[in-house]
């Protein structure tokens, strides 16, 4: 167990304390449902936004948590953690910015034959690169086996997705979320080629925009997801959105139609013809 996550264990109770600091940990089983939001870590904790410890990653597990804006986070050696960050990062999918070079990337992609988005093809190959992404800051991957396992289960069950870069045959990037009602919880993505996971996050945009999808959830705030339009909203509108969304009913098919790069409003440039003299 991580040094501060034992400290916070044994932190003493205090009466009334809400999410004020000095807030016991709370722990939970298998049998115990997950706490009321309200009582995750605040502000002045070593840990803002952690709710809970304890139990199992299981699918049943991860619904109940995805649909009250709970997701697990945690490092190898220590037991799950259950988060609801207050503010929580999310990209409303009107307010998406492509960058003058995203847009030509994307308008070479949808040139070129060898190029395609897929979805849910290669689920497992998704998440394990993402486990296996470098990242900035991390020197392992919270995505363990058990983590792995879970999600799988989940794809398997219809709620869980990917969305694939594919040039030539080969998976070059991608990512993978979690898909309950009419909303969307972004979870990770990886490239082995530039652009290849913005190409991905680009096209579950339009995927959105076409199926009626308003907001992409990012968990928490980093630089390179405010480049794309995502912002902090406060988790009472968060969780107030999904009282609206997630008991609708869902996306009936999962695939990519190439026809829906045009909710980006990509044109793709056609070849100029010269008049003969």
């Amino acid at each position: 167990m991580t040094v501060w996550l034992r400290r916070l264990s044994a932190k003493p109770l205090k009466q009334n304390a809400g999410n004020m600091p000095g807030t016991p940990l709370i722990w939970i089983d298998d049998d115990t449902p997950l706490p009321p939001t309200a009582l995750a870590q605040g502000p002045a904790s070593e840990a803002p936004g952690l709710l809970a410890a304890g139990g199992s990653v299981t699918p049943q597990r991860l619904q109940e948590a995805y649909r009250r804006g709970i997701f697990p986070w945690y490092s190898p050696g220590d037991p799950p953690l259950w988060w609801s960050p207050d503010p929580r990062m999310v990209l409303p999918v009107a307010e998406f910015r492509l960058s003058h070079s995203l847009r030509k990337a994307l308008r070479r992609f949808i040139r070129d034959p060898a190029c395609e988005i897929r979805i849910d093809t290669a689920f497992g190959a998704v998440i394990a690169a993402c486990a296996g992404a470098p990242r900035e800051g991390q020197g392992g991957t919270w995505i363990a086996p058990e983590i792995i396992a879970a999600y799988s289960a989940l794809h398997r069950a219809g709620l869980a997705h990917s969305v694939e870069t594919w040039v030539g045959g080969e998976l070059v990037g991608g990512l993978y979320g979690v898909g309950l009602g009419k909303m969307f919880f972004g979870e990770s993505m990886f490239a082995r080629r530039t652009d290849a996971s913005k190409i991905a996050l680009a096209a579950l945009i339009a995927f959105c925009r076409g199926h009626g999808i308003a907001l992409i959830d990012c968990q928490q705030r980093t630089r390179h997801l405010a480049s794309f339009g995502a912002r902090e909203i406060s988790r009472a509108a968060f969780e107030a959105h999904l009282a609206r969304t997630v008991g609708l009913p869902g996306t009936c098919s999962w695939t990519y139609d190439p026809g829906l790069w045009s909710m980006l409003a990509l044109v793709p440039p056609t070849v100029a013809t010269t008049p003969a003299d």
